[in-house]
């Protein structure tokens, strides 16, 4: 008799822990973009601008940019137009747009590890095509929110990270304020810092 195979849960996407976050903020390294805008003042521009500064290798893919540039960064129109592996595909279209952006994220090889979609995007049909292929998926969440949530940045300006520490986080580099994410929260866990960010800017100094 064959033995019985036990699916797991379904992922809770109305909760996610900190240390599902922070798992992937501190693996990831290349991030796509999908829906950028190339204006200054969008929530996209802040959120891709942000995350490169923290040492994060940002893509930008938005087809009427393609060709472009955007934060010093080529525009590409598409997925399968990027030459180089990706990561993490960060969705910042509406929600009905999410599942198409997935099956193109599927179709690349190799596959993106996460797919993550930005605040008020939701769409458990992409969900479901993402995670049956082995794919992490976050939704209705900012990743540059959740980065200065878990490294305790927004504590600075008055705001509850829950985040427990009696020290100020470290700093990463030098420049902008980048801030480790071995810190330990609420829900407990503390994982390796984005290190990359810190190891750039040593680099540069030899």
């Amino acid at each position: 008799m064959l033995p019985i195979w036990n699916a797991p849960p379904p992922m809770n996407h109305d909760e996610y822990s900190d240390t599902y976050i922070r798992g992937i903020l501190n693996t990831v390294k290349t991030i796509a973009m999908v829906g950028i805008s190339p204006k200054d003042n969008r929530p996209s521009y802040f959120a891709f601008k942000y995350l490169q500064e923290r040492g994060y290798r940002m893509i930008p893919v938005n087809p009427g940019q393609a060709g472009k540039e955007i934060l010093g960064q080529k525009v590409y129109a598409k997925l399968a137009d990027i030459p180089e592996p990706i990561d993490m595909v960060d969705i910042f279209r509406a929600s009905q747009f999410a599942p198409a952006v997935v099956d193109e994220a599927l179709a690349l090889k190799p596959r993106p590890s996460v797919i993550w979609m930005q605040l008020g995007v939701r769409s458990n049909a992409a969900a479901e095509l993402a995670e049956a292929a082995g794919i992490k998926v976050v939704m209705n969440r900012c990743p540059k929110i959740e980065y200065g949530r878990l490294s305790s940045e927004i504590g600075w300006i008055g705001v509850n990270s829950r985040t427990l520490s009696s020290k100020r986080a470290p700093l990463l580099g030098k420049g902008v304020q980048r801030m480790s994410l071995n810190r330990t929260t609420m829900s407990g866990g503390a994982t390796d810092a984005a290190t990359r960010a810190q190891q750039k800017d040593q680099d540069s100094d030899r």
